[in-house]
């Protein structure tokens, strides 16, 4: 793994704060800027068969200078190396780029800057064991199981500051270990925990969990034919759902071009169940309270009882649409989706089921026809049949072919008392700082296809 060292012992805080107050002197009267810092020390472990093959910390920090000057503007991303003078230097020329860029461009009509001087502070230190420490308890757990995963952890940092005094602050520990279990015969049970601190308790629980999962792997494989089944989806299935869905279904720019997949929920066309809640939970959230374009993040409610109550609105979307911003990044998608739990006890979920699929995991969904939220895709790994209460056979991947309208509109049944934390393990560039909150679903009809 390649380790980018800084080259400062300094605090993260420390180095932003100085940069600021650095640029604060470089910008003349007539300009304006802002400052994006984002920061991580990570440990990485990857495992196979229960082993660590490879493992690595990184440290690294990058910075992105924007210049405004009136409705013109740009920005320049630079990668610091910790060292206070290459790192003033660095933005230095990064500074004299942007002003012979700015001055050629024409201006922006949909700018929007927030110009009060806001504050924010919010340091999660969490409680994460050493990435030996980790890697020593996952092998004991796993013992001679057939183990693959990948852990990350660490803390993340967050910066954002303006000429027009805006200053903040966001340090967050988390970490994500995405593992699966396999028998001999190439099945597999995947499990993910993630969190603030890490249990090794729960990470047993969720092991144990896996392993007797597992064991149903020994039973004859049963063939479903195409058709609708009652259908558990657990809080990871119902994740890949959700992430496709925030691919644009609550931005208002979407929503404004009629190009959300929610659009009918939108126009009230078409409803969810009153089961369904979800809300972009800013605070608390692994995520930052603001977001780089300078503007604080709120928490908004987007779906209340089955009716779309809510978008995410950019500054962009605000400007150009008339509306009011709440602090929606560029892409206006959720960073830290919340669903309303219900009353769906763990322990009477295949009792209630009584006959249908139980779906741990979603793979490859994609829509079949965005007008109608329809989505398709793929079961995978624990994916059992269960009659009278009880996993009788592992089944058979298979496509499923339906509409959100459906299987969380007029079919859901119940929703799981219990949610599941699932931090995003992208690891592109960068870790990242996206979450989702959410429970398990039973729904009377899920449609199956091939």
């Amino acid at each position: 793994m390649t380790i980018t060292p800084l080259a400062s012992t300094e605090k993260p805080a420390d180095v932003f704060a100085a940069l600021v107050d650095w640029l604060r002197t470089a910008v003349s009267a007539e300009e304006h800027f802002t400052l994006w810092y984002s920061a991580e020390a990570s440990d990485f472990v990857r495992f196979n068969h229960a082993k660590v093959r490879q493992a690595g910390h990184v440290q690294q920090a990058e910075a992105t200078l924007k210049l405004i000057q009136g409705e013109r503007h740009a920005s320049f991303k630079v990668t610091l190396s910790g060292n206070p003078a290459a790192d003033r230097s660095a933005l230095q020329d990064a500074l004299a780029s942007l002003r012979k860029l700015v001055a050629a461009l024409p201006a922006d009509p949909y700018l929007l800057m927030d110009t009060s001087p806001w504050r924010s502070e919010n340091i999660q230190s969490g409680n994460l064991a050493s990435a030996g420490g980790i890697a020593e308890q996952v092998s004991t757990l796993a013992g001679a199981q057939d183990l693959v995963g990948f852990y990350a952890g660490g803390p993340v940092y967050r910066g954002f500051a303006s000429s027009w005094g805006s200053l903040g602050w966001h340090e967050a520990s988390s970490c994500t270990f995405d593992w699966s279990l396999f028998e001999p015969k190439g099945n597999a049970v995947k499990s993910m925990y993630a969190g603030t601190s890490w249990d090794r308790e729960q990470v047993a629980a969720q092991m144990d969990s896996a392993q007797r999962q597992l064991a149903h792997f020994n039973k004859p494989i049963r063939q479903l034919s195409p058709g609708e089944y009652r259908a558990y989806l657990a809080p990871a299935a119902l994740n890949e759902v959700v992430g496709l869905l925030n691919w644009g279904s609550f931005s208002a720019r979407q929503l404004a071009t009629k190009r959300s997949a929610l659009q009918k929920l939108h126009s009230e066309h078409m409803l969810l169940s009153p089961l369904v809640s979800w809300t972009e939970q800013a605070s608390g959230s692994l995520a930052p309270a603001f977001n780089p374009a300078g503007f604080q993040r709120q928490d908004q409610p987007l779906v209340e009882a089955g009716r779309m109550v809510g978008q995410l609105v950019s500054p962009r979307s605000a400007r150009e649409y008339g509306l009011t911003q709440n602090g929606a990044g560029n892409g206006e998608s959720s960073q830290s989706l919340v669903m309303k739990a219900g009353d769906l006890a763990d322990d009477a979920i295949l009792k209630t089921l009584d006959t249908g699929l139980y779906i741990g995991n979603l793979w490859y969904l994609n829509y079949s026809d965005i007008t109608v939220a329809r989505l398709t895709g793929m079961t995978r790994f624990a994916c059992f049949w269960v009659e009278n209460g009880e996993i009788v056979a592992p089944v058979s991947t298979m496509r499923f072919d339906d509409s959100v309208f459906n299987f969380l509109g007029s079919s859901l049944e119940a929703v799981t008392q219990r949610r599941d934390l699932c931090v995003s393990d992208s690891t592109y560039g960068q870790r990242h700082t996206d979450s989702t909150l959410l429970p398990g679903v039973l729904t009377s009809r899920f449609t199956l296809t091939l």
